[in-house]
């Protein structure tokens, strides 16, 4: 098994240029079903979750074919209606996003259950719901069918705003007879991108970022070219990097309008100095030298509180990265991860490495800075504990080592490469 060597307390400068969003590419990924005629991704991530979602594709006979590293072409011509691989369906979360546009282009999908990080129970019932509405007909055991000779627009309205349940039930939708209205539908930008990917293609969606979806559904799509959005879960991780090592580190090509909440929160609550800069393309973030990180009290005095919900709340996916950023602020903060009760499980790690955390339950926890980390020998149990584990031993005085390192190769592309370009001193060793 490999795992990275890191020396921390190493000054970290340079520039650092995001990958696509891996939360968009997989459903964009899963969308090239809709249609016989090709689909080219652009800014794909190189990461081992589109790897394998590929490989998801290339068994349904979807030809895949990379230009170049970061752009991929799919046609799914001629599918065909074998039966998926269930070792590789339960490595991802993602893989569930081919309900929906099998069953809109074949009038079947025959399913595992999917996988993906163990950070609690991640239910499928708003994704089986959302296509039974459709006139999908589930039949569940160890696996789960869903058969409709066609499928047929309704009202839906989601028993909650679920990312995946709501592309599951777009690309449905999309090719359904009549309109259908998705309420209570998730809005983050990675929804977004596939929105406006199906509207290139021919969808005719409206409500875009909002919560309310209204599509009309079409006789057939058509092929388009689409360019994945950079990835503001990668650009929050590096936000953190930034606060908790010295050194100034640019984030090259940013998202600014969906960074405005994660900057509320690392900047205003955490205390993270940042600026933004505009530059020919666009914008670029930069996290300044020389942190005096500190927690923002709330009014009176009370202690605050960091919440992950919807967007355009703090996305879950960066809770365990603003737990390593509070460990070195001056104050104390409660966590409440709302969404997943094994998420949080892993600060008995940082607690190890010298942190001041009170585990609280399963979805809270308390922490006291600054605290000084002291180097380990870790394990990465998920992809966001993985990057929060990584850049607090790049903060720890000492040596630590992270085993399981493949978890954040399913999330972050070529990291260490990234890092090692800002200065820091981590070698990958392969077992």
């Amino acid at each position: 098994m490999s795992c990275f060597k890191i020396v921390g307390k190493q000054p970290l400068h340079g520039e650092v240029t995001p990958s696509g969003n891996k939360n968009a590419a997989l459903p964009l990924l899963a969308a090239s079903l809709l249609t016989d005629q090709p689909l080219t991704l652009r800014n794909v991530p190189a990461i081992g979750d589109v790897k394998t979602m590929v490989q998801l594709l290339r068994g349904l006979g979807v030809e895949a074919t990379w230009p170049d590293e970061h752009t991929v072409t799919l046609h799914a011509f001629d599918l065909n209606r074998g039966k998926l691989d269930s070792e590789l369906f339960r490595v991802i979360r993602g893989s569930v996003m081919l309900a929906g546009s099998l069953l809109a282009r074949t009038g079947r999908a025959e399913l595992p259950m999917p996988g993906g990080d163990k950070i609690g129970r991640r239910r499928i019932d708003t994704h089986l719901l959302a296509l039974s509405a459709l006139g999908a007909e589930v039949e569940h055991g160890q696996n789960f069918t869903l058969s409709a000779p066609y499928l047929t627009g309704a009202d839906i309205l989601l028993d909650e705003a679920s990312v995946t349940g709501t592309e599951n039930a777009v690309m449905a939708a999309v090719l359904a007879r009549g309109a259908t209205i998705i309420r209570n539908a998730a809005s983050e930008p990675h929804v977004q991108d596939l929105c406006n990917c199906l509207m290139q293609m021919g969808a005719q969606i409206q409500g875009i970022g909002s919560n309310t979806l209204v599509i009309e559904g079409a006789r057939r799509l058509h092929g388009a070219e689409f360019r994945v959005s950079p990835d503001t879960t990668e650009i929050g991780s590096y936000i953190g990097l930034g606060a908790v090592t010295s050194g100034e580190i640019r984030i090259r090509d940013i998202p600014a309008e969906q960074l405005r909440m994660i900057r509320l929160i690392f900047g205003d609550r955490l205390g993270v100095r940042m600026r933004q800069e505009t530059t020919a393309g666009g914008f670029d973030l930069i996290v300044e030298d020389q942190q005096d990180l500190a927690v923002r009290m709330d009014v009176g005095g009370a202690v605050p509180k960091i919440d992950d919900a919807p967007w355009p709340a703090f996305p879950a996916d960066l809770m365990s990265i603003a737990i390593v950023v509070a460990t070195q602020a001056r104050g104390t903060v409660l966590i409440h991860e709302k969404m997943f009760e094994s998420r949080l499980y892993f600060v008995d790690k940082l607690i190890s490495m010298g942190a001041q955390i009170i585990l609280c339950d399963p979805h809270r926890c308390v922490v006291v800075g600054p605290s000084t980390l002291h180097g380990q020998e870790l394990s990465s149990p998920d992809i966001r504990a993985g990057m929060a584990l990584l850049i607090a031993a790049l903060a720890a005085d000492g040596e630590s080592t992270i085993a399981n390192i493949g978890q954040i190769d399913r999330g972050y592309e070529r990291v260490e490469e990234k890092l090692r370009s800002l200065g820091a001193q981590i070698t990958r060793l392969e077992d």
